[in-house]
């Protein structure tokens, strides 16, 4: 069907996906959102899950709420694109490494959860408690993943085991399980009791064991039928007279509907906990069949997709370890279950958390990508067709991080002859220079180690990329510098323009300094260029906030400072370089 103004009409959350439209489309559309950063729902990033964790370093240190991972286990038969055939210390080194990055991304009151099965579960611990500390550890979940346990062995595992750790130095940030519809509804107000709604409790308590008192063993008085109750054989009442003298006063004992019955404590719904605790063993939420429904649902009986998680599973997880707006986080993200279970959940109690997933694998576009969009779409789906009108408003941001073989294949080597006339001379040194020297100097200006002479226009900074169509074949691609360095730089971003050919992005970096960045083609856009628009723009008027300002090629803006002004000006080349290889800030 065209995408007539009707059809448009017709599916209110039908998903755009910005790549198929041009530059000029994408840049107004970017300038349409102010604080575009808190608008943002979800973030999905294709790579290795180690290079991810290192970039978002910087910009999200401190603020996820929630990791849930689902680490390949180790069988060496699961299907993963991660090597699934470790040595054990090898997969714990593996899985240590990504840990800890991942930990110093946590809120104090940030909670991770690690599921993993029989192959590994004793390793995991540790390494889990190497990380955080043992006393971190706020107990093992044992979820049933299988309905029956496969006939093939004499005993089967027909569960996993979830880790849940908090923040070494935080405290408890797990929310309580909501109470069922059925538990609620039992609570009752037939006596118009202006406490509001209850249920009838017991007064007594067990008095055997040495735990007899006896100022709480006496007679309860009905006040209406003057009917005497002592307490059950072996038992006494929870409290002593005087309190019950004073909680029948209140009408907060029950003696039955007819008033002739044992007198029953009222137990008030407004006193009970918000919800419920969280139990050890989650033995009727989900299993993996039920994961592969889901899976089918969206894409039909013949996906090749086989490792997934069931979403009803990792909801809970979301509730449980999250808040109304917190970040989900998930660096093993596989199909993508983490971010169905987020939106699913936020579509139901109207939250806005938010998650990013990070994936290295091939189906990220095929199964991963799609899956989110689908869910956005709607509801429900069945074979591969949307079945519910029901979709949500979202917007998700999808990077790609060049890869260490892309890294390795934009590497080019240039040894000028004076190099190779004094190597010839010096071979006794031609070792030690091979081993120390060579790839500094003659890889000098490489795309993939940084060349800022190619910043002169930053908007087609070109990286050769892998096809995959057949060994060593690549295609020239272009890459977003300005969104790296956003990343570089911890920013917030609150609004991203293009005005005149500048590209202008506004944000606050991790120390809470209001930061400017402005991008240009210096050979389109000269200084004269760059002061006209700044001063066109107002940015050195007094009170403008920024404290930092960025920007590429040489310039005259720090000559456009007011004397009473503090904002610095930093040349985005040397900025980059330094962030990137010295991981110093900025």
């Amino acid at each position: 069907m065209p995408l007539a103004i009707e059809f448009l009409k017709a599916n209110p959350f039908l998903v755009l996906d910005t790549k198929f439209f041009g530059r000029e489309f994408k840049d107004r559309l970017l300038a349409s959102f102010e604080n575009l950063d808190e608008q943002t729902d979800g973030l999905l990033i294709h790579s290795e899950n180690f290079q991810t964790l290192t970039l978002l370093q910087r910009r999200y240190t401190g603020q996820i709420k929630c990791i849930y991972i689902d680490p390949p286990y180790n069988t060496g038969v699961d299907g993963f694109v991660y090597k699934d055939n470790y040595q054990h210390s090898s997969w714990a080194t593996m899985l240590s490494d990504r840990i800890s990055l991942a930990a110093s991304l946590m809120r104090p009151d940030g909670v991770l959860f690690c599921n993993i099965d029989e192959n590994e579960d004793e390793l995991c611990r540790n390494v889990l408690s190497s990380v955080f500390g043992r006393d971190a550890c706020l107990g093992t979940i044992v979820w049933k993943k299988r309905s029956g346990a496969p006939n093939d062995r004499a005993m089967a595992s027909v569960h996993d085991s979830i880790f849940v750790y908090q923040h070494p130095e935080g405290k408890v940030g797990l929310s309580l399980l909501p109470r069922p519809e059925d538990s609620v509804a039992r609570y009752t107000n037939p006596d118009n009791d202006p406490n509001g709604a209850w249920v009838p409790g017991d007064l007594s308590a067990n008095a055997k064991g040495g735990r007899f008192v006896p100022s709480l063993y006496f007679e309860i008085v009905n006040p209406v039928t003057a009917q005497r109750h002592l307490p059950p054989e072996g038992a006494c009442w929870r409290f002593n007279k005087e309190k019950v003298d004073r909680l029948i006063a209140e009408g907060k004992i029950f003696f039955g509907s007819n008033g002739q019955g044992r007198p029953k404590l009222k137990r008030y719904l407004n006193e009970v906990r918000d919800g419920m605790t969280i139990p050890s063993i989650w033995d009727s939420l989900a299993t993996n069949t039920n994961a592969r429904a889901e899976i089918n649902a969206l894409f039909g009986e013949n996906n090749a997709f086989d490792t997934v998680k069931p979403v009803k599973l990792i909801r809970q997880i979301a509730y449980i370890g999250g808040t109304g707006n917190g970040i989900v986080l998930d660096f093993f993200a596989g199909s993508g279950t983490t971010g169905q279970a987020v939106i699913n959940l936020n579509r139901e109690d109207a939250g806005k958390r938010k998650y990013i997933l990070a994936e290295m694998g091939e189906y990220f576009d095929t199964v991963l990508k799609p899956r989110i969009q689908k869910v956005i779409y709607s509801k429900e789906w069945k074979n591969g067709r949307p079945t519910s009108p029901e979709g949500t408003s979202h917007l998700f941001k999808c990077l790609r991080l060049e890869s260490y073989e892309d890294a390795l294949n934009n590497i080019e080597m240039k040894r000028t002859a004076e190099q190779a006339s004094l190597l010839e001379a010096h071979g006794e040194f031609r070792e030690d220079y091979m081993l120390r020297y060579m790839l500094d100097v003659e890889a000098r200006g490489s795309a993939s180690l940084l060349n800022v002479e190619n910043f002169a226009d930053p908007f087609n900074y070109q990286l050769n990329i892998a096809t995959g169509a057949s060994a060593g074949e690549t295609r020239s691609v272009a890459v977003d510098l300005v969104e790296t360095f956003n990343y570089l730089l911890g920013l917030r971003v609150r609004r991203v323009e293009t005005v005149r050919g500048l590209r202008v992005v506004r944000g606050t970096n991790p120390e809470g300094e209001k930061v400017l960045v402005i991008w240009r083609n210096t050979r389109e856009k000269s200084n004269d260029d760059l002061d006209q628009f700044f001063s066109e723009q107002a940015y050195n008027t007094r009170g403008r906030g920024f404290d930092i300002i960025y920007t590429n090629g040489d310039n005259n803006l720090e000559n456009l400072r007011l004397p009473d002004e503090t904002w610095k000006v930093r040349l985005i080349e040397e900025s980059f370089q330094r962030l990137m290889f010295d991981v110093q800030d900025v």
